[in-house]
């Protein structure tokens, strides 16, 4: 899956909880705040259900659903009171998801829907006869979450398509630092390395500096002595690649830390769970951008759990609060920061999952799924795309049992949000190889800046 120096940058990033990029450390200029983005990939592990996400209350439709779903159905009990979109379709949001379902009612979250790994625009009758390109390994987890990462439906990529966007970023010159442009608070993300830049991971909470040093001069002595011997050429070029990675490890957990404890702790309060945390550090980071002479980054946070093949009532009633709360927590802060307009949140995951539900009240894996985007930028109030037939063996089923097939793909969607982030169209087909395949490159959910 990965080449030599793609398996280093990989393994390098278990060495404390910083990695993978030079750092140059460059004095940092001050940005125009107008002018900086940021994008963040929010990725839901397991493949979430989003069937009961988002449900159309039109009344064929919520008939259709009920009638199908069998026992994973939301009652209207289950579900946020109706909220119409700004197209006239009435929507309910899971119950659960009740800031979700605010920022959907203020124009500040919309959905995009149907969304999934395609090569090529597909059909039932070409799904069936198997004439057509399909992603491979359909319905894997491991395989769709690299494919939704990476954007390539068939083999394997040692790149991400975000790692890909960064690396036109850095060709650009856009960013006025070497600080890397890509950073994950859930570990390594294939989303975020790219040919010629690499990401960083950090652990929110944890300090970024290596143990054992302090501030004394016999300390500092020691840390100077180190980063000597990592610098130092050894002649291995396997031993150098990895001590130049932690090298430059060193450098940007100085740089970072030293950015960090510059700044006012934030007023908004953020939920105590793992992806409260996550997005916490996140705003923290974003607070600094300017210190590190940042105008574009991309950061990856996750949320697991949603392998739901037994019990998914009961799991969703658990995930989804944690996911609302901290997306709403997140949006306010970047209001407090006063860059609401300049970051754009959004969600993936593996896949949806059948419509029709299992033995053990819960449901297996599927397709075509519906991702939330949420920002200041985002035409929200909307769904872009449209909604799968809610019919087993319909014309967007798999087969019988509600795997529906995307009628949008993974390349426009990262599409729409690269060209928001300052991809131009004519780079665009090197982020997304298979773009040139579908009819459209904009979805058309973000506000295009208009300044580039």
């Amino acid at each position: 899956m990965f080449s030599r120096r793609g398996f280093i940058r990989l393994g390098a990033a278990t060495v404390g909880t910083m990695a993978l990029r030079p750092f140059g450390l460059l004095p940092a200029l001050a940005q125009n705040g107008s002018d900086y983005r940021a994008l963040v990939c929010v990725f839901l592990f397991g493949g979430n259900d989003s069937n009961n996400t988002i449900v159309p209350m039109d009344d064929a439709s919520f008939k259709a659903y009920t009638s199908l779903r069998a026992n994973l159905a939301l009652t209207a009990a289950d579900l946020t009171a109706p909220i119409t979109s700004l197209s006239g379709t009435p929507y309910a949001f899971h119950g659960k998801l009740a800031e979700v379902a605010s920022l959907f009612s203020s124009n500040e979250l919309a959905v995009v829907a149907n969304v999934g790994s395609l090569v090529q625009p597909l059909t039932r009758a070409q799904y069936q006869s198997a004439q057509t390109p399909l992603p491979s390994n359909l319905f894997s987890h491991s395989d769709q979450q690299l494919e939704w990462q990476t954007s390539v439906a068939q083999g394997r990529s040692s790149t991400g398509w975000a790692g890909r966007a960064a690396d036109f970023i850095a060709s650009q010159g856009i960013n006025t630092s070497n600080f890397p442009a890509f950073m994950s608070l859930a570990g390594n993300s294939l989303l975020g390395t790219g040919a010629s830049t690499q990401p960083v991971a950090v652990t929110p909470g944890q300090s970024l500096q290596l143990a054992g040093f302090n501030t004394t001069a016999a300390s500092q002595a020691r840390l100077n002595a180190l980063i000597g011997l990592l610098t130092s050429d050894n002649g291995v070029s396997l031993v150098q690649a990895a001590n130049d990675t932690m090298a430059n490890s060193v450098g940007d957990a100085q740089a970072l830390t030293s950015a960090l404890a510059k700044v006012t702790p934030l007023k908004t309060v953020f939920p105590k769970t793992s992806l409260g945390a996550q997005l916490q550090e996140v705003a923290q980071i974003i607070q600094v951008h300017a210190d590190l002479g940042m105008r574009r980054q991309i950061f990856f946070v996750s949320l697991g759990g949603f392998d739901t093949h037994t019990a998914e009532l009961a799991t969703h009633n658990t995930l989804y609060p944690q996911l609302s709360q901290a997306l709403a927590a997140f949006y306010d802060a970047t209001q407090e920061l006063n860059l609401a307009d300049s970051v754009t949140t959004f969600t993936e995951s593996d896949f949806s999952r059948t419509f029709q539900p299992t033995s053990g009240n819960g449901s297996d894996h599927a397709w075509g799924s519906h991702q939330l985007v949420l920002g200041g930028a985002v035409l929200g109030g909307q769904v872009f795309g449209t909604f799968p037939a809610f019919a087993l063996g319909g014309p967007d089923d798999t087969d019988t049992r509600g795997r529906w097939i995307p009628t949008l793909s993974v390349d426009q969607y990262g599409a729409t949000l690269s060209s928001w982030f300052g991809v131009p169209a004519s780079a665009l087909p090197t982020v997304f190889p298979n773009l040139a395949n579908f009819p459209a490159n904009n979805i058309g959910f973000l506000r295009q800046p208009s300044v580039l």
